[in-house]
């Protein structure tokens, strides 16, 4: 749609955010092709659209990381950011959103997504990012829109202020009043809405919805309440500059109608981000940018291409920057840019430089991850975004299933918590297990096919061991003896040790009252080593804790005794020693936080009862209407899978935290059990 006209606010940034399944890939599609950036809109069902293009978006039909993609208005640039609505996908979103100039929050008249919608809100509110409301699917709305806007102002901490209300041709919607413009619009499929007459019932709707609007408006604006106390029309300029400045100071949140599969409200929309959305200088004071001449740029998401090695997507707020820059990090790296290309989904193209206000992706800047600072000053930028990613929640054990495949594994995990840092790889050394940590089921499951299908490596993948440990009841002496004798010299330890119980949480400690050099002192950092040794396995099966080991005698002879036969004595000598000190199971218990919906408490208490949780006390979530946090005691056991659980029952927005709390005995059928169980895998 171009005219080569620059805009005064530069190129904008406008991220597409909302719950799952609300149609923000549609929009995309549909704003690409009504600005003429593609023929014809795409189809998330059909696999075509240019938003998520990845292999496992298409075959999930899910929108599993961000898109970025450029497009021309009425001579004016926009990078628009398509953002995964699922809860565990947020971490994109998160990291992109403090380089936006604006949000638009795509979202329908379904109350179940009320909670998803509120995190969303809460994330702009929280970094004062201006946001539109578009409500999506307006063709299929049953309800009226002032019922829709009551049922959807819980989740916004700011007044939804309606632009748009519909013209009703019976029980569809098929047209709008734009209550700024005083105009009124018939929508028409694949095309621009036509305007026709406003009057009858409809200019009757529209003064009273134009007065509601503008009184929420004169909230912030003392002049406009003196008109409106004075029955005087304000100008419509007037207007529409009250509504971009309230926008843009967070005051309001101006809500507008459409249905993006039928690109019906696309051009309304468009035009009101062209007139109201903030530009980059704007943005940049938001996020503390100081005047400076040189290129300053945040880098928000990293992407690993199969052959074209490593992208970073940045916006460019200050300044340009060339092609060929040497660029500091926040993060105390360093790069330099190999290539310049414009963001635009797959169609990527190479840029001589970027001016501040694009998006771009950086070619082969190794040092450089997601959330850095970067500038072409000689000294490392402050960091002007925190990114803290989300506690996991679920794991799984990977193993590669050939050794040989092991450092394959190793690089392309490494490779996949750089493009998603809410993945994180554990190497959990009891278990000897590499454990993936992520955001709910969905999130490792895609992790998995990235791992085949852009690394080529595939993993085998289990529930993770549980931190079972033992201890004792009963103290014991015991001796500890090895003797072997084959040509030369031969192999001699001896030693008494002293094994008693310790109270829960002491760990273990090894003490030696050795008297007369019954063991020789060089000999007793072996014996220490062999006590650990003997205690990595105890007779359960798991490894010994809260134990006090004491080296009491032994004897030693002064040609066949060594390091390694005095470990290999004392090893025996625990091995030999546990069984009989009465040992006991011992499961870890985490505190566990949840955050659910209120209306999802009862559900959330079921879970946690039946799953061994002892309910510890809940509250109202502070700051947050509609919403509680559950506290609970649970064993480690019955955590693994909870997420799956809490996700079903609270439509997506559930969430934990968990904090390890103590190890606790287990004795019984279920000890019997566990036991087994473990042994049976060994």
């Amino acid at each position: 749609m171009g005219h080569d006209v620059r805009s005064p606010r530069g190129p904008r940034c406008i991220a597409l955010v909302g719950p799952f399944q609300s149609g923000k890939t549609t929009l995309l599609e549909a704003i690409l092709a009504r600005t003429g950036a593609i023929a014809r809109a795409g189809s998330v069902d059909a696999g075509t659209a240019t938003g998520d293009a990845s292999p496992e978006a298409r075959a999930h039909k899910m929108g599993v990381s961000l898109t970025a993609a450029t497009t021309n208005f009425m001579g004016e640039t926009y990078t628009f950011l398509d953002c995964p609505g699922s809860i565990e996908f947020a971490n994109d979103m998160r990291a992109a959103l403090p380089v936006i100039d604006a949000a638009v929050v795509v979202c329908e008249a379904e109350e179940r997504k009320l909670p998803q919608l509120q995190i969303i809100l809460r994330e702009l509110e929280d970094l004062r990012i201006p946001r539109f409301l578009f409500l999506n699917k307006i063709d299929k709305a049953s309800k009226r829109i002032r019922e829709t806007l009551a049922t959807l102002q819980p989740a916004s901490r700011i007044p939804l202020v309606l632009r748009q209300i519909p013209i009703w041709n019976g029980e569809l919607i098929g047209g709008f009043v734009d209550l700024a413009l005083e105009r009124a619009f018939v929508y028409r499929e694949h095309m621009a809405s036509e305007v026709i007459a406003l009057e009858g019932g409809n200019l009757d709707r529209e003064k009273d919805a134009r007065f509601s609007m503008l009184e929420k408006l004169a909230d912030h604006d003392d002049a406009l309440m003196e008109q409106l106390l004075d029955d005087i029309q304000p100008p419509r300029d007037a207007v529409f500059d009250d509504l971009a400045r309230e926008l843009r100071e967070g005051q309001i949140c101006p809500v507008l109608l459409g249905s993006a599969l039928r690109e019906n409200g696309v051009l309304r929309l468009m035009k009101a981000l062209r007139h109201e959305a903030p530009g980059v200088a704007e943005t940049a004071a938001r996020l503390g940018v100081a005047a400076d001449k040189n290129a300053l740029a945040c880098v928000f998401k990293t992407t690993h291409l199969q052959h074209g090695g490593k992208l970073s997507l940045a916006r460019v707020l200050a300044g340009k920057l060339d092609d060929g820059a040497t660029l500091q990090s926040s993060g105390g790296g360093s790069g330099r840019v190999s290539g310049i290309l414009a963001a635009n989904g797959a169609n990527d193209s190479k840029r001589p430089a970027a001016e501040a206000g694009e998006v771009v992706a950086l070619g082969k800047l190794d040092g450089i991850k997601t959330g850095d600072t970067l500038s072409t000053a000689k000294t490392a930028p402050s960091a002007l975004i925190a990114l803290a990613p989300a506690a996991p929640v679920l794991a799984l054990a990977l193993a590669a299933p050939d050794r040989k495949d092991d450092v394959k594994l190793g690089q392309a995990l490494q490779r996949l918590t750089e493009e998603d840092p809410s993945l994180t790889v554990i190497h959990n050394a009891d278990s000897h297990e590499i454990v993936l940590w992520g955001q709910g089921e969905m999130h490792l499951r895609v992790a998995l096919e990235r791992l085949q299908d852009r690394y080529g490596v595939s993993a085998n993948s289990h529930s993770p061991a549980i931190g079972y440990q033992e201890t004792i009841r009963k103290p014991i002496t015991q001796r500890g003896r090895h003797k072997k004798q084959s040509g030369g010299h031969g192999q001699f330890g001896d030693v008494v040790l002293e094994i008693k119980p310790l109270p829960r949480g002491s760990g273990f400690e090894f003490h030696e009252k050795i008297v007369g050099g019954a063991v020789p002192k060089n000999y007793i950092g072996a014996v220490e080593e062999g006590v650990k040794d003997g205690m990595q396995r105890g007779p359960l099966g798991f490894p010994v804790i809260d134990v006090q080991v004491t080296l009491t005698d032994g004897s030693y002879h002064s040609v066949d005794s060594s390091d390694q036969a005095f470990r290999t004595a004392a090893r025996i000598g625990v091995s030999e020693a546990l069984p009989q000190c009465q040992p006991v199971l011992l499961e870890p218990i985490y505190q566990v936080e949840i955050v659910c919906p209120t209306d999802a408490t009862a559900k959330i208490n079921a879970i946690l009862s039946g799953r061994r949780g002892q309910i510890l006390g809940f509250d109202t979530r502070d700051g947050w209407n509609g919403w509680d946090c559950v506290r609970a005691s649970m064993p480690e056991s019955e955590i693994g899978d909870l997420i799956v659980e809490l996700r079903s029952a609270t439509a997506g927005a559930g969430g934990f935290a968990r904090q390890f709390e103590r190890m606790a005995e287990v004795t019984g059928r279920a000890a019997d059990q566990i036991v087994a169980a473990h042994r049976a895998a060994a």
